[in-house]
């Protein structure tokens, strides 16, 4: 019982690590050759997303272990390929300028979503997607994967607007750079709490089934929702904890083409 949960928490930790820098591998090689690179990136990577779907489809009617695993890392295949796009500056939104200065908090609000509309959009579609693949089926773990992820991207998103201590841009790569003028760097608002008490409650969720699962499978699938749900609540806490987080990826990544000057990181997947 404790290896599986053991393998299960490593496995999440090692798709997490490794997709994640795949897809700055990915964007870093395409910032530097410029060009159509980033469009390439995105038609290339469309596998990724079929692949996604198909192991989520599949899986959602299993109910072993291996059906666990496979809607966890097809869940996370399609979440892959949107943020490759999204970062790859494909699928953003229509507004790619810059913030202007002085604006007020609704209006930045408003032309910020503008610049991130599409993403969104794309996100959202995706979640719909999987609930319909996952409707009346045996297995949900995809569904839960994606919502865990959807629900901490919106969260991180809305805290970097609202404002955190900590802001790093070493990996926004060059077709979003204009993102990082809406970005606030202060003290934490009211937004933070909320997150942290939320992903909490989620992660305590999750350690709950685990604690309960009467079954192989549900022991694997609640150890792995529960480490991507820690993950999660992890990297909220390092929006204001000093920790060198960047360099989790740093190392694999080429040089930039440009420089930047605040410290860096991204948000997982």
């Amino acid at each position: 019982m404790f290896a599986e949960v053991w393998i299960a928490a490593c496995t999440a930790l090692f798709v997490w690590w490794f997709s994640t820098g795949a897809i700055l591998i990915a964007v870093r090689r395409a910032d530097r050759q410029r060009g159509r690179a980033h469009l390439m990136n995105t038609l290339l990577g469309l596998p990724l997303l079929v692949l996604g779907l198909v192991m989520v489809g599949t899986s959602a009617s299993g109910l072993g272990v291996t059906a666990a695993y496979s809607g966890f890392i097809g869940a996370l295949a399609i979440w892959g390929w949107v943020e490759l796009a999204f970062l790859s500056g494909v699928i953003t939104g229509p507004e790619r300028r810059a913030c202007p200065k002085g604006l007020a908090t609704g209006a930045r609000f408003f032309r910020a979503w503008w610049t991130v509309a599409y993403h969104e959009m794309a996100l959202l579609a995706g979640l719909l997607i999987v609930a319909a693949l996952s409707y009346g089926q045996p297995t949900d773990i995809a569904l839960w994967t994606y919502l865990i992820l959807f629900v901490a991207r919106i969260s991180a998103k809305l805290n970097v607007f609202f404002g955190v201590p900590r802001i790093n841009t070493e990996f926004v790569p060059e077709p979003l750079a204009h993102l990082t003028s809406y970005f606030r760097q202060r003290s934490v608002t009211l937004m933070f709490p909320l997150s942290i008490t939320i992903l909490s409650f989620g992660t305590a969720f999750f350690l709950r089934q685990l604690w309960m699962a009467q079954s192989d499978a549900g022991l694997v699938a609640a150890a792995l929702l529960s480490s991507l749900s820690a993950l999660a609540l992890v990297e909220h806490w390092l929006m204001i904890v000093p920790l060198p987080d960047a360099r989790l990826w740093r190392w694999m990544l080429p040089a930039p083409t440009r420089t930047t000057s605040k410290e860096s990181k991204t948000h997982g997947l």
